[in-house]
């Protein structure tokens, strides 16, 4: 998402802009996206100064951490970011910082459900699906 310094009214403006996730390169092994992030910026300028306030949604598909099973998970965000001005600056380019606070949302551990049983160790039988034959307790 790109801002046209210039182009911003004094009473501010808004945009929406779908970004393909791979344009921001955030796909990684446990998190992968359903479709594109949605990005809706409020843009207000004060003589030196862009304050964005950006609203980014996006569905992602996850990779459980204990039973390697894969679930959805929407993430939502609202984040404000300020910018100085100086007469050098004519274009913002939003995408590095976007970029940046999504990768800060990913789940660390994602879990399927909070109660996830997660892999016999002795032989990766899912056990939320029910007990494995080689358990004992």
């Amino acid at each position: 998402m790109k801002i046209v310094i210039a182009q911003v009214p004094p009473e501010g403006m808004s945009l929406i802009e779908d970004i393909p996730a791979e344009t921001l390169d955030l796909a990684t092994e446990i998190v992968k996206f359903r479709g594109p992030v949605r990005v809706k910026a409020a843009i207000s300028r004060i003589t030196n100064a862009l304050t964005v306030d950006l609203d980014i949604a996006a569905e992602l598909y996850c990779t459980c951490s204990r039973c390697v099973d894969g679930f959805e998970i929407s993430l939502n965000k609202h984040v404000q970011l300020n910018y100085p001005l100086d007469k050098t600056f004519q274009t913002l380019d939003l995408d590095p910082d976007i970029r940046q606070e999504i990768i800060l949302e990913y789940p660390h551990n994602p879990l399927c459900t909070d109660d996830c049983k997660g892999l016999c160790a002795t032989c990766g039988k899912n056990l939320n699906d029910g007990p494995c034959a080689c358990r004992t307790d």
